[in-house]
């Protein structure tokens, strides 16, 4: 059955429930919202500490509705941030979940690192982490 009438729009629509539904099992939750919540602030976590030339081709690697979620709001001038810390790249995804005070950052963190590391070709995820400070690195599985 097609949704939207367009194979694209379908496959994509598709692929990111698979996402959602993997992301959902890593982070133990039945909660799609919250899944949703958790890829989009470490993407966007993530997407604003790389430079523009790998944010760009982390994105080319993203099926098409994740890649739209991902560039949502992006202003590539001033980037990447030059925050070197763990605790401020977790600041940054425990924002997005202000209403959850039992949120566990860093866990979200290394869920869709770990979703990314299976999805994303091993060659675009070394580039990822090996341009990121070391404390980052460590949230990769």
């Amino acid at each position: 059955m097609s949704f939207t009438g367009l194979d694209v729009f379908d496959h994509t629509i598709q692929i990111t429930n698979i996402w959602l539904k993997e992301l959902m099992e890593k982070l133990g939750t039945e909660d799609r919202h919250r899944a949703y919540l958790a890829l989009r602030s470490v993407l966007h976590a993530l997407r604003d500490r790389l430079t523009v030339d790998e944010a760009a081709h982390l994105g080319a690697q993203l099926p098409m509705l994740v890649r739209g979620i991902y560039f949502e709001g992006y202003h590539p001038a001033g980037k990447p941030l030059k925050e070197r810390h763990k605790d401020q790249f977790l600041g940054h995804i425990r924002d997005q979940f202000r209403k959850d005070p039992e949120v566990d950052p860093e866990a979200i963190a290394r869920a869709v690192f770990g979703l990314l590391a299976e999805k994303i070709t091993a060659g675009e995820i070394a580039d990822v982490r090996n341009s990121l400070p070391k404390e980052l690195r460590q949230l990769w599985p």
